[in-house]
């Protein structure tokens, strides 16, 4: 005779669904019906294969991958989604922080630039006001060495032109009475 399982799979399609599965019709524990340990390693199979993807894929590099594998083992994540969020943080702190330590190398770069310039701009002028000193010190020699009737010769000489200027001032006022 045939041995039909059409009602079979019809029933269990069903209980697939959620249906038939209340207390009534429950004869074992929760342990005994799906052990702990049976979803434990499920969960970890899925946790453990989603991290070696990620890490295959270079999402994920060797460090954050050890981490988070024995994060997994260390019932940190419940699910595969918080897996998931967790890894996007963590990647977008880790390139946040690049990103700040990028800009910290930037600045000093430029203020180690801008020092450098300023000490050969300071450079440059102790070497400029070096060579005025000494400039002048090859001046004044020279003039010391004139000798003083020199100097009373040019001030006679202004004299008269003053006196001159003085005696032109005075005729155009007669002039002008």
């Amino acid at each position: 005779s045939i041995h039909s399982r059409a009602r079979v799979r019809k029933n269990n399609e069903a209980k697939s669904k959620g249906r038939h599965t209340g207390h009534g019709k429950r004869k074992g524990t929760a342990e005994a019906r799906l052990p702990v340990k049976v979803m434990w390693m499920r969960r970890q199979r899925v946790l453990r294969h989603l991290l070696r993807r990620y890490r295959d894929a270079k999402k994920i590099d060797k460090h954050l991958y050890r981490e988070l594998y024995l994060r997994c083992k260390g019932n940190v994540f419940k699910n595969k989604r918080v897996l998931m969020e967790y890894i996007h943080k963590a990647k977008a702190e880790k390139s946040r922080d690049k990103h700040i330590a990028d800009q910290f190398e930037a600045r000093r770069m430029k203020n180690k630039a801008t020092r450098e310039r300023k000490a050969v701009r300071a450079e440059e002028r102790r070497a400029v006001d070096v060579k005025v000193e000494e400039a002048k010190k090859e001046e004044k020699p020279a003039e010391e060495v004139k000798p003083k009737a020199e100097k009373a010769e040019k001030t006679k000489a202004e004299k008269p032109k003053a006196e001159k200027t003085e005696k032109k001032t005075e005729k155009k006022k007669a002039a002008k009475k």
